[in-house]
Protein backbone atom coordinates (compact mmCIF):
# COMPACT_ATOMS: atom_id res chain seq x y z
CA UNK A 1 0.00 0.00 0.00
CA UNK A 2 1.58 3.07 -1.05
CA UNK A 3 0.55 6.58 0.50
CA UNK A 4 -0.47 8.05 -2.49
CA UNK A 5 -3.14 5.42 -3.12
CA UNK A 6 -4.41 6.24 1.07
CA UNK A 7 -4.48 10.19 0.14
CA UNK A 8 -7.97 10.26 -1.98
CA UNK A 9 -9.33 8.09 0.73
CA UNK A 10 -12.01 9.77 2.84
CA UNK A 11 -11.20 10.16 6.70
CA UNK A 12 -13.80 7.19 7.69
CA UNK A 13 -12.58 4.66 5.04
CA UNK A 14 -9.10 5.40 6.59
CA UNK A 15 -10.50 4.93 9.98
CA UNK A 16 -12.17 1.44 8.67
CA UNK A 17 -8.77 0.61 6.87
CA UNK A 18 -6.98 1.76 10.51
CA UNK A 19 -8.89 -0.53 12.20
CA UNK A 20 -8.87 -3.68 9.94
CA UNK A 21 -4.77 -3.34 9.81
CA UNK A 22 -4.55 -3.08 13.75
CA UNK A 23 -6.85 -6.41 14.05
CA UNK A 24 -4.23 -8.16 11.81
CA UNK A 25 -1.44 -7.07 13.81
CA UNK A 26 -2.62 -8.39 16.50
CA UNK A 27 -3.52 -11.74 15.12
CA UNK A 28 -0.01 -11.87 13.62
CA UNK A 29 1.20 -11.17 17.19
CA UNK A 30 -0.47 -14.26 18.55
CA UNK A 31 0.72 -16.87 15.50
CA UNK A 32 4.22 -15.28 16.34
CA UNK A 33 4.32 -15.99 20.08
CA UNK A 34 2.30 -19.63 19.12
CA UNK A 35 5.35 -20.52 16.42
CA UNK A 36 2.29 -20.72 13.95
CA UNK A 37 3.25 -17.58 11.79
CA UNK A 38 4.36 -18.54 7.99
CA UNK A 39 5.17 -14.97 6.77
CA UNK A 40 6.81 -13.19 8.63
CA UNK A 41 7.69 -10.37 6.28
CA UNK A 42 3.31 -9.65 6.77
CA UNK A 43 3.84 -8.24 10.10
CA UNK A 44 6.69 -5.67 9.42
CA UNK A 45 4.34 -4.76 6.26
CA UNK A 46 1.46 -4.08 8.66
CA UNK A 47 3.24 -2.41 11.04
CA UNK A 48 4.29 -0.08 8.31
CA UNK A 49 0.61 0.27 6.95
CA UNK A 50 -0.55 1.39 9.74
CA UNK A 51 2.07 4.17 10.10
CA UNK A 52 1.52 5.39 6.35
CA UNK A 53 -2.86 5.31 7.48
CA UNK A 54 -1.45 7.75 10.55
CA UNK A 55 0.48 9.84 8.49
CA UNK A 56 -1.91 10.46 6.31
CA UNK A 57 -5.01 11.22 8.70
CA UNK A 58 -2.50 13.24 10.58
CA UNK A 59 -2.16 15.42 6.69
CA UNK A 60 -5.51 15.78 6.25
CA UNK A 61 -6.32 16.94 10.29
CA UNK A 62 -3.06 19.59 9.81
CA UNK A 63 -4.52 20.29 6.59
Amino acid sequence: MKASDLRPKTKDELKTELGNLRKEAFNLRFQKAGGQLQKTARARHVRRDIARIKTVQGEKAAG
